[in-house]
């Protein structure tokens, strides 16, 4: 695509796992953008593509119609937002694409708003491969003419999608994980169930694919249990980050999880141990309360 003054300028701020391959897409995809991380080595990694690399979280949004964040947590985007607040200029639009709180977004929005600064929350779902072949699931929450402007930067990096109004999309995004932590554990147990009960349990996951069992968790991280690869994708310390705030929320609305609160006991368990192991390693904590039982005979990968 090739720059033009109606293209917005970008700035990124969150170059990590999964902030990388994003600002990279944008990149290639011909926007202008200024990117800043904590660590600026990680940033210096995108001016082969022609990224603008700023000291200060504030020079990086200085002249920047959409801001865009990918950060640890929401405690995090509250100082970086903090520290960039001194460089937005009124009437520019904040993304956070990171996970955080439902509260969290509400009370930034309501921050930013003084400032005469626009908010959506958009957190994602995909991982970094899908960050990387611009599959990701975007759930957006906000204005809808907000997410109108933002929409053809966000389609770059996936499938944005408009959930409701600010807070929601950290909403779906806690559905979404909901769904995928119990189904990594559902897929844990069935294959342990398999080899336990004497049957080969790479073949069972086979002869179930296509059926109504058939999902996206089955098919990747079914094969990462199988061959205990638990090199991070998605993290067991994010997943158990997310499961948590799953509970506060449905705390909020008066809503108790049953089911939940056993798959975040079981991530909680991991924690000690392996917290960047990828979220599949859910499958340690299964067989820590299997004594004896093992999947396969592979050795484990970890970080």
């Amino acid at each position: 695509m090739k720059q033009s003054p109606a293209t917005p300028r970008i700035a990124f701020l969150g170059i990590g796992l999964m902030g990388k391959p994003m600002a990279t897409r944008l990149l290639q995809a011909g926007y202008a953008v200024t990117v800043w991380n904590r660590t600026r080595a990680k940033s210096e990694e995108l001016v082969s593509f022609g990224a603008v690399v700023q000291e200060t979280a504030a020079e990086a949004v200085a002249e920047a119609d959409i801001v865009i964040t990918m950060l640890e947590a929401g405690p995090i985007v509250l100082q970086v937002i903090a520290a960039a607040l001194p460089g937005l200029r009124s009437g520019a639009l904040v993304v956070d694409m990171s996970s955080t709180r439902q509260s969290e977004a509400q009370d930034l929005y309501a921050r930013l708003a003084e400032h005469g600064v626009r908010f959506i929350d958009a957190p994602v779902s995909g991982g970094v491969v899908g960050a990387q072949a611009g599959t990701l699931a975007i759930m957006a929450g906000g204005d809808a003419r907000d997410f109108a402007e933002a929409e053809p930067v966000l389609s770059i990096m996936g499938r944005p999608t408009l959930v409701g109004p600010a807070g929601c999309g950290q909403i779906a995004k806690l559905c979404n994980q909901l769904i995928v932590g119990g189904t990594l554990n559902i897929v844990a147990e069935a294959l342990l169930l398999a080899q336990a009960g004497g049957a080969d349990p790479a073949a069972v996951r086979t002869a179930i694919r296509g059926g109504f069992a058939e999902s996206r968790v089955l098919e990747v991280h079914g094969q990462r249990m199988l061959e205990r690869n638990f090199m991070p994708g998605g993290q067991v310390m994010s997943q158990h980050k997310d499961l948590e705030n799953v509970l506060i929320a449905a705390s909020n609305a008066g809503l108790k999880l049953p089911v939940t609160e056993l798959v975040t006991a079981h991530y909680q368990s991991l924690m000690n141990e392996t917290p960047r192991a990828d979220q599949s390693a859910v499958l340690l904590a299964l067989e820590k309360g299997n004594a004896g039982l093992r999947l396969g005979d592979a050795p484990d990968q970890l970080p």
